[in-house]
C-alpha cells in the first residue's frame, strides 16, 4: 500500500474504503500468499489450509488484472480435500500426481474421472465435488485458475459464494464429458473449439494448425463446463517461436510440456522483461504489454493461457476484440506484431538461446535469417 492511501485510509472509520474483499479473504485464509511477475507453481511452499482439508497457497501474478487468481492446492499421500461447492468458476491443472475428482451434478448424479500430470478439468458452477489423491506414497498437486476475485468483489458475501444452494443443471455437461470425451466446434483457424468438462491430457491432446499466428504453429480452444472461462492450448514446433502480440490483462500463461521464454515490453520500451520458464511456471502478461513466446527445447513446446471470457461467452467488449484480432496485424487494427516489423534484437537473443542449448533455428522458412550469420 503506498503512502497516499495509508493516510486516507487512517482518517476514515471502520468502515469499508478502498477495499478488496477478495484480498481480505485470502489474508485470513492462513496460507501463503506468493506474488510475483512469474511464479514457478511446482516449487511454491505450501502450508495446511482449513477450508479445504489440504495444503495450498495462493498466487498472485504481477498482471493478473482484476478478474481472477491461482490457488495451488496439495493433496497429501492417500488424502483427500473435503466436500467444496462454489460460486466462481475454476479451470484445475494438474501439476504432479494423480488422483481422481468427483463431481455430484443437480439431480444427485456422481460423476468421477482419474487425472494426472498435464490433465485440464472444470467444475461445473457450484456443483458439489470432492477431490482425491490416488496415490499413498506421493503428494498430488493442483492449480486452479478461477475467477473468485470478480465474484468475490462483486458480492462481498462469503455465504452466497460458499453456502449457496442454487444450481445449474444446463451448465454441467453430459456423461461422456466427464470421461474424457468432446464436441469439436469448427470455426477457422485459431477459433476452432472443443468442449468438454475433463481433458486426461494436455501433453498428447490434438490441436488445430494456427499458420497466422506463425512458424508452424497449432492451437485449440476450449469451452469447459459451459463457464465464461477461457482456455487455450498453443503449440510451438522445435527451432520456432510465435509472433509477438498484446491484449488486456488476465491471460494466465503456463508451460505445460518443454521449455523456453517469453520477452514482454511496452510500445517505446529500450528493454525487454524475459520470463523463462518450464512446466509449471506461470505469468500473466499485463495491461496491453506486447509479449511472445519462444521455443529453446529440444521438443515441441506447450502452453496453456486461461483468462476470463472467452469465444462463447467473452463477457467484454475488450475480449471480443482480442479474439478476432489477436492473429491480424496491429498496423491493420489487430493486435498482433508480425514478424517482419519486430525488433532485429529479438531474433538475435532467440539465436543466442539456441547455441546455447544445442538446438538449430528453423525460422529462416519464415523469416530472412541472412542478416543475422
Amino acid at each position: 500500500m503506498d503512502t497516499i492511501e495509508q493516510e486516507v485510509r487512517s482518517e476514515v472509520d471502520d468502515k469499508p474504503f478502498l477495499s478488496d474483499p477478495f484480498l481480505d479473504w485470502c489474508e485470513g485464509e492462513g496460507v501463503p500468499i506468493v506474488e510475483d511477475f512469474g511464479i514457478d507453481l511446482p516449487k511454491i511452499d505450501v502450508k495446511p489450509w482449513g477450508r479445504f482439508d489440504a495444503h495450498g497457497a495462493f498466487a498472485h501474478l504481477k498482471g493478473r488484472g482484476d478478474w481472477l487468481s491461482v490457488f495451488v492446492l496439495e493433496l497429501q499421500p492417500g488424502g483427500k480435500t473435503s466436500p467444496q461447492q462454489h460460486m466462481f468458476e475454476e479451470v484445475v491443472y494438474c501439476l504432479a500426481g494423480q488422483g481422481s475428482t468427483q463431481v455430484e451434478t443437480a439431480d444427485g448424479t456422481k460423476h468421477s474421472f482419474e487425472w494426472g500430470k498435464g490433465s485440464l478439468f472444470a467444475l461445473p458452477l457450484n456443483a458439489k465435488y470432492q477431490h482425491f489423491n490416488g496415490s499413498g506414497q506421493e503428494p498430488a498437486r493442483l492449480s486452479s485458475t478461477n475467477n473468485m476475485p470478480m465474484i468475490m468483489n462483486v458480492f462481498h458475501d462469503y455465504d452466497f459464494l460458499f453456502n449457496n444452494s442454487f444450481r445449474f443443471p444446463t451448465r454441467e455437461g453430459s456423461a461422456d464429458y466427464y470421461a474424457g470425451e468432446g464436441t469439436f466446434i469448427p470455426k477457422r483457424p485459431g477459433r476452432h473449439m472443443w468442449e468438454t468438462n475433463f481433458i486426461p491430457d494436455l501433453q498428447t491432446f490434438e490441436l488445430q494448425k494456427w499458420e497466422a499466428r506463425g512458424a508452424g504453429g497449432s492451437n485449440m480452444m476450449f469451452v469447459l463446463a459451459d463457464g465464461a472461462m477461457h482456455a487455450h492450448m498453443s503449440e510451438m514446433p522445435v527451432g520456432t517461436y510465435k509472433k509477438g502480440h498484446r491484449h488486456g490483462a488476465d491471460f494466465h500463461v503456463m508451460c505445460v510440456t518443454g521449455h523456453g521464454y517469453s520477452l514482454l515490453w511496452y510500445e517505446g520500451d529500450k528493454d525487454f522483461t524475459r520470463v523463462d520458464w518450464s512446466h509449471g511456471t506461470v505469468f500473466a502478461p499485463p495491461d496491453m504489454m506486447f509479449h511472445q513466446h519462444f521455443n529453446a527445447a529440444a521438443i515441441p513446446t506447450r502452453y496453456l493461457a486461461v483468462a476470463c471470457g472467452g469465444l462463447r461467452y467473452p463477457l467484454m467488449e475488450e475480449k471480443r476484440r482480442i479474439f478476432m484480432g489477436m492473429d491480424v496485424d496491429v498496423n491493420k487494427g489487430g493486435a498482433q506484431l508480425e514478424y517482419e516489423n519486430q525488433d532485429p534484437r529479438i531474433h538475435q537473443i532467440f539465436l543466442g538461446a539456441m547455441e546455447k542449448a544445442g538446438a538449430e533455428s528453423l525460422m529462416g522458412n519464415f523469416i530472412d535469417e541472412s542478416q543475422y550469420r
